[in-house]
């Protein structure tokens, strides 16, 4: 059976294709331009090519085991902002200004997730239903946790103005066993919309091969084009007098994040609020453990030797930042629940650190502060709800 809107479908197929080519353009030196116009170019690029990575992603679902779908939509979903972060990271060891940046990109990508992902689907949820609060299933309880122990371990981090090697190895570690755990529950079709439902609706075959095409195909232009991008972003926030530590740090995960938000907030228009906020938990949970991982594993092969990824003043407190608003998070979370009054302070918060950034180190002890009183506010409930879980 052929969807409805299936000619809609296939022109945002097209248009992803298509956005791609003006980077590509760049990058094989067909089209010149100053840093602003390449990096412009550049991140539309990603854009495109993240749509269609995680149409791919979600279309993978039908035709894999559980486990081996977790894995790789995992890894999928947010390869791009992977290989920007790691472009950084491999820069860093040459040129150690480039530290800032990975640095940014990665407290970025973490903090654009809940302080703009998750209030935005409360609020789709609340326009589109009139329902205040987003109920959380059980074996979410499993990502909370997960979630609350990689939060809890980021701590470490700032007080000893590094992240190593063994730090990777127990953030991977982490996302191993949530791996596992989660493989082994019990699993559910996927809910596929737009160009994935209509591929998802091909023969088998039809639907593997176009599955692969596009993986393969936007998976190309991702890594054509994040070096460049990375690099081309800070030369444009240089050539434009603009703090490149703020452009890094923002435009850079929006590029990468686009595709994930658009899908979230569709899930929760067509009423799937419970997976659109369970996906962006799922997503956190990636980006707090081997997107903060890589930047050591990839910094020590671009050295050549096992070495700790630096962080100084600026970036301690801006993991330190970003550790809070997860732990606050997840004292929202705890009832299984997310409320639209919690993911209005995420917003605001959000908001506030973002537009004063001298702010960063006050608006982390909000959240550690906020996050107390939201656990003794809320303790019987949530000891009802965790005493009784198996």
């Amino acid at each position: 059976m052929v969807p409805p809107r299936s000619g809609r479908h296939l022109l945002w197929l097209l248009v992803c294709v298509l956005a791609t080519a003006p980077g590509l353009a760049v990058r094989v030196g067909l089209i010149h331009g100053d840093p602003p116009l390449e990096a412009l170019l550049f991140g539309v690029a990603i854009v495109g090519a993240a749509f269609l990575l995680s149409w791919a992603a979600e279309i993978a679902q039908l035709d894999v085991s559980q486990g081996l779908a977790l894995a790789l939509l995992a890894l999928i979903a947010v390869l791009p902002e992977y290989l920007v972060d790691a472009s950084f990271a491999w820069l860093a060891a040459s040129k150690p200004e480039f530290a800032h940046y990975a640095v940014a990109n990665m407290t970025g990508a973490n903090r654009l997730l809940i302080g703009i992902a998750w209030p935005l689907v409360v609020l789709t949820c609340f326009l589109r239903f009139r329902r205040r609060r987003i109920d959380l299933e059980p074996q979410h309880g499993l990502e909370i946790l997960v979630l609350a122990i990689a939060s809890l371990y980021a701590f470490i981090m700032p007080f000893k103005q590094s992240i190593s090697l063994v730090d990777f190895g127990m953030l991977l570690a982490l996302f191993s066993f949530y791996i596992y755990r989660l493989a082994r529950l019990p699993s559910e079709p996927p809910h596929l919309v737009g160009p994935a439902l209509l591929i998802g609706n091909l023969a088998p075959k039809a639907r593997r091969l176009s599955m692969a095409a596009m993986a393969l195909f936007s998976g190309a232009v991702v890594f054509l084009v994040a070096h460049p991008f990375a690099e081309s972003l800070v030369e444009a926030g240089l050539s434009l007098g603009i703090d490149e530590f703020l452009l890094v740090q923002w435009v850079a995960p929006l590029a990468s994040e686009a595709p994930e938000f658009v899908i979230v907030i569709l899930f929760a228009w067509r009423g799937m609020s419970t997976a659109a906020l369970g996906t962006l938990i799922s997503s956190k949970i990636n980006q707090w453990t081997l997107l903060v991982g890589m930047l050591p594993l990839v910094y020590s092969i671009a050295l050549g030797e096992p070495a700790a990824f630096p962080l100084d003043d600026r970036q301690q407190h801006e993991v330190f930042l970003t550790a809070a608003q997860s732990v606050f998070a997840i004292a929202l979370l705890l009832d299984l629940s997310l409320g639209i009054y919690g993911a209005g302070v995420i917003f605001t918060l959000f908001t506030i650190q973002a537009i004063f950034p001298d702010t960063r180190l006050v608006i982390g002890y909000v959240y550690l502060a906020l996050a107390l009183v939201v656990v003794l506010e809320s303790r019987k409930r949530i000891g009802a709800i965790w005493g009784g879980s198996p």
